[in-house]
């Protein structure tokens, strides 16, 4: 330490820099703050700065750190063997990649006097350059008055791949001497924002840096380094490598696209053309979509396996004009060998990513050389290859080529291909099965509605699922057993308003949503909600480009009721909601069967109108029914006389389910059927003691070590000692996630099902997500770690927060 010349300061030989991110909570301690203040940084990293300091701060300090603005000031703070210190701060916003204001406070003197005033002077860049260039490992440059770099870290160099002599003095924006950086043509303008308003900004770019091989997506972050006037002396540049979010966002609104864009007909060839132009269009150059013959000229029926020699050529599409990369025509029949790419894909089901070698080039030419010469003459260098599957159908294969852009294909790349090779199949098989509208809608039914349920923990099955008469025509009717975590498994009966292709069709898309909605544990309420706003996008018949459609004779007229249950066998209560869809039956064990008293809610497809859940105590050994109206509505006799015919046939608990649901439906429809019915009975079970074991937890670091004691004893018990390892991780995990980040109570809860079931719960509504922990991240690896230990892990909200569970794998041998 050194004395100020006048002020009555002592000076540190070094600056002292401390970071902070938004909550006030330590990220960064160097080895000059911890010689200054004597905390060591596993001493105060991940805690508030605020426990440090020996009073509050004053308010204007706190009015600039709300206004996210700079601020220079002296604070008291305690030093580590317990006497106070007087120190001068200088406290610098930084945004964040995500937003959030970060800080980097500087200490630049320890005041003899506790009321001795601090220096004015000239700003010293060179303390500024400590902790606003050194202490990241972000990309950080400083520029003066004239935009030239005056200084840069570590991390810059790597990424400009020049040495910092290179770099200094040159202007913002550029590589060199009158070297603009293509794509930061928009960084000038936003530098002088900064220096005109001194307010930060940001600027998003997609560009290859000179040290980089490939480009990457960058958040730049630019804000005013000020004087203690306020006056703007400085630029601070920081770079946010944004690269993953760019390409998840572009990959989602690919996705978001190519829904409005395939499958906007039921025709073949116009879906496999809207495939090929959506690729070619945002990644591809050329794009060639090729349909088993035997699947598109035949009638609907599955090909004998193996039938996957004869192709036809369904549609292709370049960037240059005419497919001149093309070796066969369209709506010719052709081959693929066996050993090539496209037959590879054909034989496994499996997409692949292809380099252009002589191996390559090797075994695309078998059978035909006519495809090497084409990948030679344009240039091919990058192929992808998607097998088109729907329903555990191969239809075909897309073939997917880079030679116009320079970059190969990478994994991203090959998983956006299989997903739009994936929803163009499920449109061309819809479409291929159009021709034969009947036997289309029983297979599609057939196929979307469980063949056989899944052994469950909560509840025992049987289900019955009886077409109308074909006279009358097949309509939407669905059910479906989706298991949920924590053993909770969801119950779910539908009914599509209409009849033939489209009721189906709508069928199948409101229960693939409903599975997807389940999959993410929407509360019921808020599932048909969903399902409400999806009904009517249907309706309305939106196409690609926004304009609205008129129904014709009513074939764009869309409704369904839908009625969604989820029971949970530990605290034996369901919750469910209705739209517009008949009330359950529930039967108790001493044989009491009563239609429960659930709010009745709208059907699908109004809008508009809420929904409202009901919860139900469920004794073990309860048989809930759920049905559609089919089952109660018959040729020959009223809804309420189905009702209590209904009801007599369900009184005896005891039966067997699968004998009950025969009575049941032999009871109700004897003769013609007018409607589909659909039956779904459900008999309740129930998680005791012996298999959960829950505790409330202080949220206090220290519990963690506790915590794992808890689930030994637990596993002890139920002598699965073999999983303590990958439990005791998993636990520890997701207890100190819960205590770092959410708030008390935090609960943690064991269930021992087909697995083991890890759920930790709190009040917070934050849900947490895996990321990749850079190299000097103190945190970030938490997840990681569950979602390597775990055989399935994820969040579900609740009405008092959210829960985040992992599933261990009972066989011992995994791990």
């Amino acid at each position: 330490m050194s004395a100020g010349p006048d002020d009555g300061r002592l000076v540190p030989r070094q600056a002292a820099v401390i970071a902070l991110d938004a909550r006030g909570v330590a990220t960064a301690w160097s080895d000059a703050a911890r010689e200054l203040l004597g905390y060591r940084p596993e001493d105060v990293l991940g805690k508030r700065l605020a426990g440090f300091l020996s009073g509050p701060l004053p308010a204007e300090y706190r009015r600039c750190w709300a206004e996210a603005v700079p601020w220079t000031g002296s604070v008291a703070v305690h030093h580590h063997d317990g006497h106070t210190l007087r120190v001068r701060l200088e406290a610098h916003p930084l945004l964040n990649a995500i937003g959030e204001t970060d800080w980097f406070l500087t200490v630049t003197g320890v005041e003899r006097s506790a009321t001795g005033p601090a220096a004015t002077g000239e700003p010293d860049l060179s303390r500024v350059k400590l902790w606003a260039l050194e202490q990241l490992p972000l990309p950080m440059a400083l520029f003066d008055r004239e935009g030239l770099c005056c200084a840069v870290n570590a991390a810059t160099t790597r990424v400009m791949g020049m040495p910092e002599r290179d770099l200094l003095g040159i202007q913002i924006g550029h590589t060199g001497p009158g070297q603009p950086m293509k794509g930061l043509e928009r960084i000038g303008e936003a530098a002088e924002q900064v220096w005109r308003r001194g307010e930060p900004t940001q600027v998003e770019a997609y560009l290859r840096t000179p040290g980089e091989t490939h480009p990457h997506a960058w958040l730049l972050s630019l804000y005013p380094v000020k004087d203690r006037e306020g006056q703007v002396c400085a630029l601070s540049q920081a770079a946010a490598d944004t690269t993953e979010q760019f390409r998840a966002r572009q990959r989602l609104s690919v996705l978001n696209e190519a829904g409005l864009r395939i499958g906007t007909t039921l025709d073949v060839t116009r879906t496999a053309q809207e495939l090929a132009e959506v690729a070619t269009e945002h990644f591809a150059d050329f794009v060639t979509v090729d349909l088993i013959e035997s699947l598109v000229v035949t009638e609907f029926e599955t090909p004998p396996a193996g039938d996957r020699s004869s192709l036809r050529r369904t549609a292709q599409h370049s960037v240059i004009p005419g497919c001149p990369e093309a070796v066969v025509a369209l709506r010719q029949v052709h081959s693929y060998h066996e050993q090539s790419p496209p037959g590879r894909a054909l034989a496994t089901g499996s997409a692949s990513r292809h380099q252009v070698d002589d191996t390559t080039l090797g075994s695309w030419a078998v059978g035909c050389p006519d495809r090497a010469r084409s990948i030679r003459t344009h240039g091919i260098h990058s192929l992808l290859v998607a097998p088109l599957c729907a329903r555990g159908v191969t239809l075909g294969v897309a073939v997917f080529c880079r030679h116009r852009t320079a970059e190969d294909f990478d994994e991203e790349d090959l998983r956006l291909a299989e997903e739009l090779a994936a929803r163009a199949a499920v449109y061309i098989d819809n479409a291929r099965r159009y021709t034969r509208e009947r036997d289309i809608a029983l297979a599609l039914q057939a196929g979307l509605l469980p063949e056989r349920v899944v052994h469950q923990a909560a509840v025992e099955v049987a289900c019955r699922y009886l077409p109308a008469d074909p006279e009358v025509g097949i309509g939407g009717d669905w059910y479906d057993v989706i298991p949920l975590s924590g053993a909770r498994v969801a119950l779910v009966v539908g009914d599509v308003v209409g009849r033939g292709i489209q009721a189906s069709a709508t069928m199948g898309r409101l229960c693939t949503a409903v599975r997807t909605l389940a999959d993410v544990d929407l509360a019921p309420d808020e599932l048909l909600t969903q399902l409400d706003d999806l009904v009517l996008r249907m309706d309305r018949g939106d196409p690609a480009d926004g304009t609205s459609h008129t129904p014709v004779d009513g074939q764009g007229e869309v409704g369904a009721t839908c009625l969604y249950a989820v029971y949970d066998p530990v605290s034996r209560r369901c919750t469910m909601a209705r739209a517009g869809h008949p009330a359950p039956v529930l039967v108790t064990p001493d044989g009491t069967t009563d239609f429960l008293s659930l709010p009745a809610g709208p059907p699908l497809g109004l809008g508009g109108l809420p929904f409202e859940t009901a919860e139900f105590d469920m004794p073990e050994g309860s048989v809930l029914a759920l049905y559609t109206n089919g089952v109660i509505d018959g040729a020959n006799r009223d809804v309420d006389e189905g009702r209590a015919v209904l009801r007599t046939s369900l009184a005896d608990s005891k039966r067997p389910l699968e004998d009950t649901c025969d009575s049941a439906l032999k009871a109700l429809l004897p003769g013609v059927r007018t409607d589909d019915a659909a039956l779904l009975l459900a008999r309740t079970r129930a998680l005791g003691g012996d298999q959960v074991a829950d505790w409330e937890l202080p949220s206090e670091p220290a519990v963690v070590a506790r915590t794992r004691e808890l689930v030994n004893g637990a596993l002890a018990n139920w002598h699965l000692e073999d999983l303590a390892f990958a439990t005791e991780l998993i636990v520890s995990e997701l207890v100190t996630n819960a205590i770092r980040y959410g708030h008390p109570p935090v609960q943690l809860r064991l269930i021992r099902d087909s697995t083991l079931i890890c759920e930790v719960s709190d009040t917070s509504s934050t849900a947490p997500h895996l990321r990749r922990a850079r190299t000097f991240d103190e945190g970030g690896r938490g997840l990681f770690i569950v979602a390597q230990l775990a055989q399935r892990w994820g969040s579900r909200h609740t009405r008092a927060g959210k829960t985040i569970w992992a599933e261990v794998s009972l066989a011992s041998e995994g791990f």
